[in-house]
């Protein structure tokens, strides 16, 4: 709640001086309201402190963070309507009143009382709100005796790295290592066997952990078809099949019933010695009716499954069976100073207080980890130590046991940052074992309105500092085989706890389930189906307030149309796989929406109204292989800032995208081999992205179309944000190109010099006569000193003829 109203505080104090909003004539009326929400600042730390014991304060609560998303619509709609009336008439006057002696003549007269009377529906609005706002403030103050405290400030007190500490995979202590060594020699003991089955049991304590070292010891490499499957609760039979087959390296993109899949699955294993571990099974049914029967044409197989259910493991018919033991004290003891990231001499006199911790978080791995993360913002003394382990959050009454003590505390309002919180909790819309990627959640966060603007700093890049963050203290898990940690998964539990304490505004599920739930407090939804429609006839929209909404349906299911009218609130609309393939023009309606993501959809056009979305700030396209043609309404989307074209095959895009003043991630930026005189062209001219000076991520594809641009400066090297860039040709390295077009594949290279803060820097498809001078490509020998790109970490050269690296 800290952070909500503080954002709103925020928001209310940029935009009252806002010609959009001194044309509607209510700057009194937002000042008004930004005063009470000024006082309810005060007030929260006392109710968040009282909320899980005191019903009537947890429901004060509840009536105040409503009222703040109402404040955020209303100020979208100011705005919207302001900026509206500008672009009508921008000689309107700055007040509430119209002077008609600029409405010459009747009909004039007419056509300024519409304004007039929007502006009254909407200056009404805000003093009826704030009314509201008041009686909150009133029954708080008065009747809850709420505490007048002045509102909190936490800094962080770590500043983490993208290349995070990470944890010794070894650190599993004696008695798991034995047990691993046990569980490889079971596995070699059997691997002559038609299908043996053994099982890792545990209550979400390290079984995956087990499996893993099992899993990559060298001596099990032996078998010639090897596959990791995670299986969530909710698993899709097709998905799951279609993993299996990936791991194989057989691609099975779209289509295909489970019984052709089976089919294949059986194809492709036959004969072949197999070891296959299915992590976190939640029903049997995944092996005795899916897997069983397709897999009995291997030759030998071992199949390992970690479950927390023994009843699962019998059920299958496991011939040997494991069970997790919790860590010992001293292993969990140095699990905890190692997760600090410090030496165990800097709080060996705090050894005692420390296994009293690790018996406190149950010797579970997770919860010791977790609780490291909090204990580095405290001081290293035993006077703190012994304050932090008698805290009154381990004991939590209200909280499901498996979800109290060490990960509550986690997450309890004096240790994890405002901000943090809302990032977190947004977490829980994604399944258990999803991987994540940084850059997808920094987009959710940014529509969403979580992440704080910083002097001088991109919304992107604070977005990616509380993703790492986040990652530090372990509240999210990276998948270690990504570079730079830009992959994550949540824990099960970790999300059970963002589930239970975002109560009714996060649901996920089946939209059937929804009926079920309170809609006017559902705020994200997660919208999951195996049917061959989307249906939400139940859904009303005068009561739907929902911000976020993802879809995700097999390729067979049909989205409905009428979804836009029924979720007029959505920041956020992900629609990414889904069979989409046409977006209707109602879409203009939607004017909070600030993510629109379409990737992987069959698009194949979108409406010219999507230039109605002023507050616009994502639209993703990637992979829209239908789409050829981008609306001449895209140069109107003023706050863009992504625009995602990669892989898809766009051939006729509108001039001036220029004008995108905020655009800082540009993909499938493709260009042009026309002259570029009309409004329409087949692609870019590399002009338009000099005014670009936000440019964080550039996709640039057919350059062996550019032409040498205007201007002594080189195009890239000014962009200071500049991260990410992929660079592209067309054509193959192995064709016989022109002198004509090597030498200009030179001479663009010598204009696209990339700027010192780059990061990540890839190069497809060039071919040159000679060595460039700041960049080197396959048909070179030599490259520069890796000097000239000082923040490089990773580095990786495929298909080439290098044999020098600088001097």
């Amino acid at each position: 709640m800290e952070s909500l109203v503080g954002s709103c505080v925020r928001k209310l104090h940029n935009i009252v001086m806002e010609e959009a909003i001194l044309i509607l004539g209510i700057k009194e009326e937002l000042r008004t309201l930004g005063r009470t929400m000024a006082q309810l600042q005060c007030f929260l730390n006392s109710a968040e402190q009282r909320r899980f014991e005191e019903s009537k304060v947890n429901d004060w609560l509840g009536e105040l963070k409503d009222a703040m998303y109402e404040a955020e619509d209303i100020m979208d709609l100011a705005s919207f309507e302001g900026s509206k009336l500008l672009a009508q008439n921008p000689s309107l006057p700055s007040s509430s009143s119209i002077n008609f002696t600029r409405c010459a003549g009747f009909n004039n007269v007419l056509s300024c009382i519409p304004n007039i009377r929007r502006r009254h529906e909407i200056a009404i609005r805000i003093k009826n709100f704030n009314s509201e706002l008041e009686k909150i403030l009133k029954m708080g103050k008065r009747y809850l005796k709420l505490q007048n405290m002045q509102p909190t400030v936490i800094v962080s007190a770590v500043k983490p790295m993208k290349t995070c500490h990470l944890m010794e995979p070894n650190l599993v202590g004696k008695e798991t290592s034995h047990a691993c060594t046990r569980l490889v020699q079971q596995v070699l003991a059997h691997k002559d066997k038609k299908l043996y089955k053994l099982a890792i049991v545990t209550g979400g304590i390290g079984k995956t952990t087990v499996a893993q070292i099992v899993y990559n010891n060298h001596k099990v490499e032996i078998f010639s078809k090897r596959a990791w499957i995670c299986v969530t609760q909710d698993y899709s039979e097709v998905d799951l099949l279609k993993e299996i087959l990936r791991n194989f390296v057989v691609y099975q993109e779209q289509g295909g019933t489970v019984t052709e899949l089976k089919s294949k699955l059986a194809e492709t294993v036959k004969g072949s010695s197999l070891f296959l571990v299915l992590d976190d099974v939640w029903k049997p049914e995944v092996w005795t009716h899916l897997l069983r029967t397709p897999l009995l044409s291997v030759a030998t197989a071992i199949i390992v499954i970690t479950t927390r259910q023994e009843t699962i493991a019998c059920a299958i018919g496991v011939e040997y069976m494991h069970r997790v033991e919790p860590m010992s004290s001293s292993v969990g003891w140095e699990l905890l100073w190692k997760s600090m990231n410090i030496e165990e001499k800097e709080v060996e006199y705090l050894k005692n207080i420390g296994i009293e911790i690790v018996h406190k978080c149950g010797r579970l791995p997770l919860a010791i980890k977790v609780i490291a993360s909090a204990l580095c913002s405290k001081d290293k003394s035993k006077n703190e130590w012994t304050k932090f382990i008698n805290r009154s959050a381990w004991s939590m009454r209200k909280l499901p046991i498996d979800l109290s003590g060490a990960l509550y505390l986690s997450y309890e309002f004096e240790e994890l940052p405002h901000h943090l919180k809302r990032c977190f909790l947004y977490c829980a819309l994604h399944p258990e074992d999803w991987f994540i990627l940084c850059d997808d959640l920094i987009g959710y966060w940014i529509a969403e309105g979580f992440v704080e603007e910083q002097e001088g700093q991109l919304l992107e890049d604070t977005a990616e500092e509380y993703y790492y963050e986040l990652i530090y203290r372990n509240l999210l898990q990276p998948e270690r085989t990504y570079f730079n940690n830009i992959m994550c998964t949540i824990h099960d539990l970790l999300k059970q706890l963002a589930l239970h304490l975002s109560g009714d505004e996060i649901f996920y599920g089946e939209p059937q389930a929804l009926e079920a739930k309170t809609l006017s407090k559902l705020r994200r939804a997660s919208i999951y189906t195996k049917n061959d429609s989307t249906v939400f006839s139940h859904v009303d929209k005068e009561h739907t307030r929902a911000r976020t909404l993802n879809i995700q349906c097999n390729k067979s299911s049909v989205v409905e149309n009428t979804i836009l009218n029924r979720f007029p609130c959505l920041r956020v609309l992900n629609l990414t796989g889904s069979p989409i393939e046409k977006i209707p023009h109602c879409i203009g309606d939607l004017i909070h929406l600030r993510l629109l993501d379409l990737d992987n959809t069959n698009i194949y056009c979108l409406p010219e109204s999507i230039g109605s979305l002023k507050n616009l700030q994502i639209l993703n396209l990637d992979r829209c292989v239908a789409l050829h043609r981008l609306p001449m309404a895209i140069t109107q989307l003023c706050n863009l800032r992504r625009l995602g074209l990669s892989h898809t095959p766009i051939n006729e895009v509108t001039k001036w995208i220029s004008g995108l003043k905020f655009l800082n991630d540009l993909g499938g930026f493709s260009i042009g081999g026309g002259s570029g005189n009309t409004k329409r062209q087949d692609g870019w001219n590399m002009d338009e992205l000099g005014p670009l000076s936000q440019l964080r991520r550039l996709d640039m594809i057919k350059l062996e179309r550019a032409t040498l641009f205007s201007g002594t400066d080189l195009l890239l090297t000014s962009k200071r944000h500049l991260k990410v860039l992929y660079l592209c040709c067309n054509g193959l390295t192995n064709e016989v190109h022109s002198d004509g077009e090597v030498i200009n594949n030179e001479m663009i290279f010598e204009q696209l010099t990339p700027p010192r803060n780059l990061e990540d820097l890839s190069i497809y498809h060039f071919v040159f006569a000679k060595t460039p001078r700041t960049l080197r490509c396959k048909s070179c020998m030599h490259l520069p000193p890796i000097g000239r790109l000082p923040y490089l970490k990773y580095l990786k050269i495929l298909g080439t003829n290098i044999a020098k690296i600088g001097s």
